[in-house]
């Protein structure tokens, strides 16, 4: 599946996202992404075919520029480690600021209520890991990380945890007197994401 789409397909697939994470897949119509996006229907349907397809395309075009970002990362001239904080700031980064996109992957993934094209999202998922897996071993190359890392188990250990956090939204922002949305955002972007690469060091260095 294409991932470079116009300004009008563009258009499209944002007004979905929201009206996809409001009211659900299946509570949404063409005709409300129509209306809301002030595209005629029939433009909808020759660029995407299908509602179905159109929410494979919004999947596509919300994750497919992280593996670009991460092949910059790879080749940038940092040591290892620091390279893997890197990472921890784009996923958390990624995952907070497109909160939407996540909950409706999150459902489909989960619910497998129709018939969807996941293999080109699990294409780029793959590849993700190949990206991270580049820096592992390149801090393995160099002594600095363990050599009995479980690759595969990282990424759902940095998103864990903020997924955790996020899910329990009320008591956190109870808790640390996160009173507003600039507050909350900050914290995740700040402490959170430091909190997560202690985490994922405490996991890969040697201890000394």
């Amino acid at each position: 599946m294409k991932a470079n789409f116009n300004d009008k397909q563009i258009k499209i697939l944002e007004v979905a996202e929201v009206l996809f994470s409001e009211k659900g897949f299946d509570g949404t119509s063409i005709r409300n992404i129509s209306k809301e996006a002030k595209i005629n229907i029939a433009m909808i349907s020759y660029y995407f075919g299908s509602k179905e397809r159109l929410l494979e395309s919004l999947i596509i075009y919300r994750t497919s520029d992280l593996k670009l970002q991460l092949d910059h990362l790879i080749l940038e001239d940092l040591e290892p480690i620091e390279k893997v904080n890197k990472l921890i700031e784009l996923y958390i980064n990624r995952v907070n600021c497109n909160k939407g996109i996540y909950k409706i992957i999150h459902f489909e993934f989960t619910s497998k209520k129709r018939e969807l094209n996941h293999q080109a999202f699990l294409d780029l998922k793959k590849g993700n890991l190949k990206s991270l897996e580049a820096i592992i071993v390149e801090g393995q190359t160099k002594g600095i990380f363990r050599k009995d890392i479980v690759i595969p188990l990282i990424a759902p250990t940095i998103l864990g945890t903020f997924f955790y956090f996020h899910m329990n939204k009320p008591f956190f922002e109870n808790l640390l007197n996160l009173k507003t949305e600039d507050l909350y955002n900050n914290y995740i972007k700040t402490n959170l994401t430091k909190h997560i690469q202690q985490t994922i060091k405490a996991l890969l260095v040697y201890e000394s």
